[in-house]
């Protein structure tokens, strides 16, 4: 793997968060109903594959074995220690990174996938994080997305919002509710092919972070 310095930050720092994360996570994947979406959203993945804001590495388990190699970026360096301890339980290849999503540190065109999964709402610039995946990826590669979602209706939407300017950011990780990552994926050139609108978890409390889409996008064969 080529690496690049590109003279940006490639540290963030959640400790707090970063911690509870860490030991919390796997069990908020088992009872949110998280883990199937996990292998759902990277069902059917070959060839390189780079994962932006890996977290404490949960997708790594539910890699198939015709992927030949994970790039997992994470910046924040409680959960890289985590994520690395998860590649080394691996059945693919991953090396964790560490870097932001809006300075990826690998050349132009160099992978066949890219994942995010609960990310993009926490990046600190949307559209550079998703213009640096673009120029990643291969032309007609796949971005696979699990990704928090503004929600449809009105009520929860308000909530979202004043959740997103208050606490939640602070508590969680710098997780901004109510950014509408369907259509920045599509402001940022990628072609949405398919998704499906949920709910997590799917039962109890709807919180601001429940509405959620997963789904596919791809990078479009020619550059517009």
């Amino acid at each position: 793997m080529s690496l690049r310095n590109r003279g940006h930050r490639t540290a963030v720092h959640h400790p707090l968060f970063a911690r509870a994360y860490a030991r919390l996570g796997p069990l908020a994947d088992e009872h949110g109903g998280v883990r199937p979406l996990r292998r759902e959203l990277l069902a059917g993945l070959s060839g390189r594959v780079i994962e932006i804001g890996a977290g404490g590495g949960l997708n790594f388990a539910h890699y198939p074995g015709t992927v030949s190699e994970v790039v997992a970026i994470e910046p924040e360096a409680t959960l890289r220690r985590a994520a690395r301890t998860e590649a080394a339980r691996a059945e693919v290849p991953v090396d964790v990174v560490p870097a932001v999503a809006e300075a990826l540190p690998v050349k132009s065109e160099a992978f066949d996938a890219a994942v995010v999964a609960l990310v993009l709402c926490s990046v600190r610039n949307v559209e550079r994080a998703l213009a640096e995946l673009r120029r990643v990826l291969r032309p007609g590669a796949e971005l696979r997305f699990f990704e928090h979602v503004r929600a449809e209706g009105r009520g929860l939407r308000a909530v979202q919002r004043a959740a997103d300017r208050t606490l939640w950011p602070l508590l969680n990780g710098g997780c901004h509710t109510s950014r509408d990552s369907l259509a920045a994926l599509r402001d940022a050139g990628f072609t949405v092919e398919r998704h499906r609108r949920l709910r997590v978890p799917p039962g109890g409390v709807t919180l601001p972070s429940s509405p959620a889409v997963l789904g596919t996008a791809r990078r479009p064969e020619t550059v517009a």
